[in-house]
């Protein structure tokens, strides 16, 4: 009976001084991943995509609340990832391309029969990208966020030129999206057909690297 208890005193002691095994740690989960939360991540370098939300259209209208300006059912941007810490953080990204479909875009501005072409100038942008699903885009120092849009009108094309210092957006992992809501733009240079202000909303989805979607943590 003695012979046991000290057994038991013995174990016990050890296992006071000894460290207890612990299993190896899972690898720090960045703030981009693909297959889900806490995924595989994205690496440094990788290229993403996202057309626009399937049943959307990309808006540029001349009031916050209203529905007169240009409607577009064709977009995309590209951007490539140049950090991605560990979350909770902030990833970056080189935006190097924004497009629109013209073709797909129509208009009901007073004056104007259709949109030639709409154009993002001034890129590549810097776009963040927070855990907590905030999403700042911002152009090169000195420079700002521009797009031109031709328009047709009886009197032949005019050219409007607008401008906004920044945007911010968000990141939804429900459907993996990024989205823009009444971002204003001021009009730099135009005839009057070209309104003072555009708002721009637009909603892309999915966000995917190499056709694995994209996830915010």
């Amino acid at each position: 009976m003695r012979t046991r208890t000290l057994l038991t005193l013995a174990t016990a002691v050890a296992a006071l001084t000894l460290p207890a095994a612990v299993p190896a740690a899972a690898a720090d989960t960045p703030v981009l991943t693909t297959g889900g939360l806490a995924g595989t991540p994205v690496a440094v370098g990788d290229v993403l995509t996202a057309p626009l939300a399937s049943g959307t259209k990309a808006t540029l209208y001349s009031s916050a609340t209203g529905t007169s300006g240009i409607s577009c059912a064709e977009s995309q941007f590209t951007a490539t990832v140049t950090d991605n810490p560990t979350a909770p953080g902030t990833a970056t990204e080189s935006v190097t391309g924004h497009t629109f479909n013209s073709g797909s875009c129509t208009t009901n501005v007073v004056g104007v029969l259709g949109v030639t072409s709409i154009s993002v100038d001034n890129l590549p942008y810097t776009t963040s990208v927070s855990s907590d699903g905030s999403l700042t885009v911002t152009p090169a120092s000195g420079s700002a966020i521009q797009t031109t849009v031709v328009l047709r009108t009886l009197l032949g094309s005019i050219t409007c030129v607008y401008q906004a210092p920044s945007l911010t957006g968000r990141a939804d992992n429900t459907d993996n999206s990024i989205a823009f809501t009444a971002q204003q733009f001021t009009k730099v240079s135009g005839s009057s057909l070209c309104f003072a202000n555009g708002y721009f909303t637009a909603k892309y989805a999915p966000v995917t690297d190499a056709g694995a979607l994209v996830y915010v943590n």
